[in-house]
């Protein structure tokens, strides 16, 4: 049962009943069904429970004998294990069905929503990047999510470490949908799970997977269509040469969508990806409106709420040192060094994006001098030192993104 082109430009008719539904997720869940197959069988067959029942004649005739559909015990356990995650099914032909994927030559015939899916019909605009992101790439991510969601569009992204978390979390109070590229149910990487949580009660989390699949390298290539596929346009800040983004922005033009690179310096290896792009003709961006002024114009989107600050004490003495490990220690030197690149960075922005006190930090970024790791530079910059080498975006296989 070979994969092929999908056949029709008119989606099957969507299920009516909860037995068709089962029978679709049987008929998609069956070995050696993919997306296409999928398709093809629902068009000569007209429904699931049909085509199921041709099957085994299909798999004979390709030379598969004793071969057996995906159980219904298996389908309902997985529809339980939705509910119980409280997943919506939505299929194609749905009113709730991304209208944007119709697009794509195999969009997905069934999609897990967690939380909120009228954000699927709000323009969106995908940011995506590198995993390790330097503090500054950090910072320009969060700028571009939050003005852009004040500008009514809805932030997508595929929960990763880095640029996609500084993205949802920037995005959380005007709409951010999460792409998962495992089961909408497993949250990955794990440190992500309480963001995971918070997406889950004010944005959406969306995957094509299974319930309960833990994500592997080659599902992250799949996860990233519908990045691109969802999206107006996306805009990549701080990508490797090699990286999943990349992957994400090949979708994106092979979709006919718009690509935008936020650029960095020559010298970063984090940089390396946007900068080719920026090369090869995509739109550099500096900041939202370069992103919007790619794009048709919405309407403005209601003001935000304005929130009162709540003044504090002036005599709450400072809080006393904290005692570090050698671990800790360690670990706080990464951080530094992994939010640092040749680009300057002022000493109190990098505090802040630490999240730690400014007396924790201070001593660190001294050793970090003593070194010879890192430069401090007149009006209170740090940059890394030429011979402190810039760690590329991790990867798994070059496609893990």
């Amino acid at each position: 049962m070979s994969e092929g082109n999908h056949p029709s430009t008119h989606p099957p008719l969507p299920p009516t009943t909860e037995d068709d539904r089962v029978s679709w997720l049987r008929l998609l869940r069956s070995r050696r069904v993919g997306i296409s197959t999928f398709y093809r069988l629902m068009a000569e067959h007209g429904n699931a429970a049909d085509a199921l029942g041709a099957l085994p004649r299909v798999a004979r005739e390709a030379g598969m004998d004793d071969y057996t559909p995906c159980p219904e015990t298996v389908a309902v356990a997985e529809m339980r294990q939705a509910h119980k995650a409280r997943a919506r099914m939505i299929c194609i032909g749905d009113t709730g069905y991304p209208a944007q994927l119709l697009d794509l030559a195999d969009p997905p015939p069934i999609l897990w929503a967690q939380g909120d899916p009228s954000l699927l019909t709000r323009p969106m605009i995908a940011l995506v990047g590198a995993r390790n992101a330097s503090s500054l790439g950090g910072r320009m991510a969060r700028a571009l999510a939050a003005d852009l969601g004040k500008k009514g569009y809805v932030i997508i992204s595929g929960l990763a470490r880095g640029i996609d978390t500084a993205a949802h979390k920037a995005s959380l109070a005007t709409g951010t949908v999460a792409v998962m590229a495992g089961g909408v149910d497993v949250v990955y990487p794990s440190e992500n799970t309480a963001l995971a949580a918070e997406i889950d009660r004010s944005g959406l989390r969306l995957s094509e997977m299974p319930m309960g699949t833990v994500p592997q390298a080659r599902h992250f290539p799949r996860r990233n269509r519908l990045i691109s596929g969802l999206a107006k346009a996306v805009v990549l800040t701080e990508a490797a040469a090699k990286s999943g983004s990349l992957i994400t922005a090949k979708c994106a033009l092979d979709q006919g969508r718009e690509v935008l690179a936020v650029p960095g310096h020559p010298f970063d290896a984090r940089a390396a990806g946007c900068n080719m792009l920026i090369r090869d003709g995509a739109r550099l961006v500096r900041d939202a409106a370069d992103v919007v002024e790619a794009l048709t114009p919405l309407a403005p989107a209601p003001p935000e709420p304005q929130q009162a600050e709540i003044p504090l004490p002036a005599d709450i003495p400072p809080p006393p040192p904290e005692k570090r490990s050698l671990r800790d220690t360690a670990k706080l030197h990464r951080m530094i060094l992994d939010r640092l690149g040749p680009s300057p960075l002022a000493e109190d922005q990098l505090i802040r994006d630490l999240g730690a006190p400014a007396n924790t930090v201070a001593p660190v970024l001294v050793d970090l001098e003593l070194e010879g790791r890192i430069n401090r530079q007149s009006g209170g910059l740090l940059s890394l030192a030429a011979s402190t080498p810039v760690q590329p975006a991790q990867n798994s296989g070059s496609t893990a993104k």
